[in-house]
């Protein structure tokens, strides 16, 4: 297939990894200086990879584009504008977009809104495999199965999202977690360091393997969740009601850059994202091994 990478920073750069790695074509397209020079020097060598600053050459004959444009709606209908107006009708029109709904994003499409759907993945898509599917009020089901499937074929596990919200899933839960996680360092309760920690070598170990409910039920015994729910249930209703409501403040961001960067002295941020990115690839290896 041949698929349209509009948008070449982090996101688009490990999309057009990942499609290359399937043996796609790609053709990447961004208007920013010396995009091309650091998609290539990322990349590496690419046989597949084109290469445009002319975002209506890069579409016009894709089988499939993936925007991973600026997350500002006034930007993305710029770009699906010039989508819309050159990619053959039935080529879906995926974003990578994070928290704008695709029914927003198809007032930038108005020919073939049908067509536009939200692919949001999780950094970095090449190695992270869920990526969500998101559908607007516009958009066909032929467009959501055939989103479906493109997904699957290069190896990610797509989730369709039966109803449009800011954040769609993953970031909704990710943000509830965050919100506690402020709010405990705002009190003094812990440090970015034992927040950190608190999940890392505690519950994030369970959650690589299954998800929250399952191992809630798992933690229940013989008699699984609903013993868990039966005896458990009012204690957690209680810390849902003693769980901080906390805003940006200039001193708590003060406070939440001061703790990371005391927390990561001395760390490089390559070595960072490159230990990150093993130990999602063991994670994987491993759930893959016990799949059999």
């Amino acid at each position: 297939m041949r698929i349209a990478v509009v948008g070449t920073g982090v996101i688009g750069e490990s999309w057009a990894r990942l499609f290359l790695a399937h043996g796609h074509e790609v053709t990447a397209t961004d208007p920013a200086p010396g995009a091309e020079d650091r998609l290539r020097a990322s990349l590496g060598s690419a046989e597949h990879l084109r290469f445009t600053d002319d975002l209506a050459a890069a579409v016009a004959d894709a089988d499939f584009v993936q925007e991973n444009g600026p997350e500002r709606l006034e930007v993305k209908h710029e770009l699906l504008a010039v989508v819309d107006a050159v990619a053959r009708p039935e080529v879906v029109v995926a974003s990578s977009s994070s928290m704008l709904r695709p029914t927003d994003l198809a007032h930038g499409a108005p020919a073939h809104p049908e067509r536009v759907l939200v692919g949001h993945p999780f950094n970095p898509p090449h190695l992270v495999p869920l990526v969500e599917v998101v559908p607007g009020e516009a958009t066909s089901p032929a467009a959501v199965d055939a989103a479906m499937a493109f997904y699957a074929s290069v190896g990610r596990s797509p989730l369709r999202l039966r109803a449009e919200l800011p954040g769609h899933l993953a970031n909704r839960l990710q943000a509830a977690l965050w919100r506690e996680a402020y709010s405990l360092v705002a009190r003094g309760v812990a440090t970015v360091a034992d927040v950190d920690t608190a999940i890392t070598e505690g519950p994030g170990l369970r959650w690589a393997a299954l998800g929250p409910f399952t191992n809630q039920h798992l933690s229940g015994g013989p008699g699984g969740i609903a013993h868990v729910l039966e005896h458990l249930g009012p204690g957690t209703e209680a810390l849902w009601a003693d769980l901080g409501t906390v805003s940006h403040t200039p001193e708590l961001v003060a406070r939440i850059v001061a703790g990371v960067d005391e927390a990561l002295a001395g760390s490089d941020s390559a070595d960072l994202l490159a230990r990150r990115d093993a130990v999602i690839a063991a994670v994987l290896a491993a759930r893959a091994a016990e799949d059999g």
